[in-house]
């Protein structure tokens, strides 16, 4: 892959980043309740999951689950419940402190959350089973291509995903009034909602 490729390649996972999902979603709500580094554990799901389905498109599942109808209404229909059973926890959740918000958060259901989030997103595969390929070039290796390609929209997705939580970490000090609370919680549920409405009335195309 040239410099010119890469770098076009780099302008569409900035693009691709910055459009809101499911993931700034997390990344958001994370970074507003618990602060950015809580948030990071969140962002390492979110990128674990990409390098699962980027060996899933070198397989060539992706193909596979672009063709069959059935396997893609199955693993929306399960991220899409994902995301609601996120948002009604969310807008169920009962004001707390800070300080007790911190303790009660744990690492490894961070990184799960958002695993699962980008995990269960069948659009994303798909979507990278349609993207990568456009910049393979025949003579180097694939091994290697792979690997700057994932590398690539890891350190961009992870930059992205960092600003989202940065930005709303700086709301965490209105938090300490529970009405506020309460309004956070509402909202950030009714986002989870929507991302799940979304993905369950989306298409492959």
């Amino acid at each position: 892959m040239g410099w010119h490729l890469w770098g076009a390649f780099v302008a569409a996972c900035v693009v691709i980043s910055m459009t809101p999902g499911p993931g700034a979603v997390i990344s958001m709500s994370v970074g507003v309740q618990h602060g950015y580094l809580a948030a990071l554990r969140a962002i390492a799901g979110l990128q674990a999951a990409l390098l699962i389905q980027l060996a899933v498109v070198a397989a060539g599942l992706g193909a596979v689950l672009a063709a069959s109808a059935t396997a893609f209404v199955v693993l929306k229909l399960a991220g899409a419940a994902y995301l609601v059973w996120l948002g009604i926890q969310k807008w169920r959740a009962l004001p707390a402190s800070p300080g007790t918000a911190a303790l009660t958060v744990r690492p490894r259901n961070l990184f799960v959350s958002g695993l699962l989030v980008n995990l269960t997103n069948p659009k994303a595969i798909i979507f990278i089973a349609a993207l990568v390929p456009q910049f393979f070039r025949p003579d180097t290796s694939a091994l290697l291509q792979f690997v700057i390609i994932g590398a690539t929209m890891i350190v961009v997705d992870v930059l992205v995903m960092s600003v989202y939580a940065v930005l709303a970490s700086r709301f965490r000090p209105w938090l300490a009034d529970p009405h506020a609370q309460r309004v956070q919680n509402r909202v950030v549920g009714s986002l989870f909602i929507g991302a799940g409405a979304a993905l369950a009335t989306s298409s492959r195309t």
